[in-house]
Formats: C-alpha cells, structure tokens, sequence
C-alpha cells in the first residue's frame, strides 16, 4: 500500500498521505511521492484541480520524528524542495484538511491555494518542544498571518483550532468533518468550470508578483491578460457568452 496514494479522477488529482497509523508523519519516501505527485499535477493535461487531504485521523503531523532519530532527516528531497515544487504548479490546489495539521503537515496546506478546514482540526507548529527549527513557519506562516502572530505560535508551540484558524485566515472555511472533502470536491468542480489558462495566469501573477514593487506587479499582469486574451479559450469564451450556452475549454 503506497504511503502517498495518487489517482486522477474527472479533471481532479487526488493526493491522499496514507500513513494513519503513524498520523500521516512524513518520511523521506512520503516527501519523494508527494514530488512525484506535485510533478504530474503540473504536467498532466488530464489534471486541472488538485485535492490533497489525509487518511484517518490526521491531515499530517509533519516530519516523522523516528525517522528524523534514525538520522534519515537529511535523506533525498529537502522539505523545502517540495514547498518551491508546490508554490510553482500554476493549476489551482485544494487542501481538505481532515485532523491533526503539525509543522511539514501546516507546510503543505499553507502551500495550496485554497484550504478547507474540518471542526476536529488542529494546527501548530511544536518544533521547538523538540529543540528542532522549522521551514514552513517562517518561510510560509509568517507571511500568511501578521508576523506577531506567527511568532505567537511557533515560540509557544501550542496549537490553535480550526475556528482560530479561520479567524486568522489560514484556513478559507471550517465544516463538520463528514462534509470536508465533498466540499473540497464542491469547490474543485465550481474551479473546473473556468477557464484552465486565465486560472494559471491569476494564480502565477498572484505568486510571482508578491515580491513586485506596484507598478512592476501590475504591468506583470497586463502582460499576462493581452496574452491570454489572444488564445482559443479567450475567444470561445466570448462566443459561449453571445450564445448564451456553457463554453468548451480547450487551454489553448
């Protein structure tokens, strides 16, 4: 049984961490298919969204402790490989955070683009309980939330839950935890009806353009619309609308 199920279903890549019994703790293997996966998710034309989620009780506890006690911490792709591989798939991302969301776990959802949260969730960064310091935390945390904040969780340790966590916009919704995933399928659908080009520029000019000045940033932007106003999505777009009719998307 593969420790990072993957499976393309009607448009949709399903990227599920199967370790339950060990809370979906990341090894050097999880990480090595969770790249493989991210690889095929930004190469796929089949792929157009992407859920990732956990099976069982957890989303993710982060990096695997005994392997990290074992010396197998430094082993193959870095975890900060794998958040530069998912912050540069232009498709759009879903996490359905499921349970427990730990340090590499956080990593992971604060690297999708949209994040649906269950009640039973909770979040945190405890690394420094373990005289361990952390990526995700300050490359990506502090700069969701006000640094002041972050600094609040990754110092303290302690988790919050999931209602904090929407409150401190980490998460976009929190639901009951049988609705979590059909939600997350919900929006990857409402996502698909798009189209697949315009989708991919929002998303590169939104990533790409943080580190922009403003007139830098916005001229980033016209650049992308005076392109994909030239392409076959663009101008079926429009017909569909004159015709009144739902548009066919090619991502040409």
């Amino acid at each position: 049984m593969a420790e990072v199920e993957y499976e393309i279903k009607h448009g949709i890549a399903y990227i599920t961490l199967n370790r339950p019994e060990k809370l979906n703790a990341i090894n050097p293997e999880m990480r090595q298919l969770l790249w493989e996966a991210f690889q095929d998710v930004d190469s796929n034309p089949q792929v157009r969204v992407a859920i990732v989620t956990g099976r069982g009780r957890a989303f993710s506890t982060g990096h695997d402790l005994v392997a990290m006690a074992a010396g197998r911490a430094g082993e193959g792709l870095s975890t900060s490989d794998l958040y530069v591989a998912q912050q540069r798939i232009w498709k759009p991302i879903i996490s359905a955070i499921n349970g427990i969301c730990l340090a590499q776990g956080c990593g992971l959802a604060l690297g999708s683009d949209i994040r649906i949260a269950s009640e039973e969730a909770q979040f945190g960064w405890p690394q420094v309980k373990r005289g361990i310091a952390s990526v995700s935390g300050p490359a990506l945390l502090a700069h969701v939330v006000p640094r002041n904040i972050a600094f609040e969780i990754m110092f303290t340790g302690e988790f919050i839950d999931a209602r904090r966590a929407l409150e401190l916009g980490l998460v976009n919704r929190v639901l009951p935890a049988d609705e979590t995933f059909p939600a997350a399928e919900e929006m990857a659908r409402k996502i698909m009806k798009n189209a697949p080009l315009a989708l991919a520029a929002i998303k590169e000019v939104s990533i790409n353009g943080a580190a922009m000045d403003l007139e830098r940033r916005t001229a980033y932007a016209q650049a992308k619309v005076d392109l994909i106003r030239t392409t076959e999505d663009a101008k079926e777009g429009v017909r569909a609308f004159a015709e009144k009719r739902e548009p066919v998307w090619q991502g040409r």
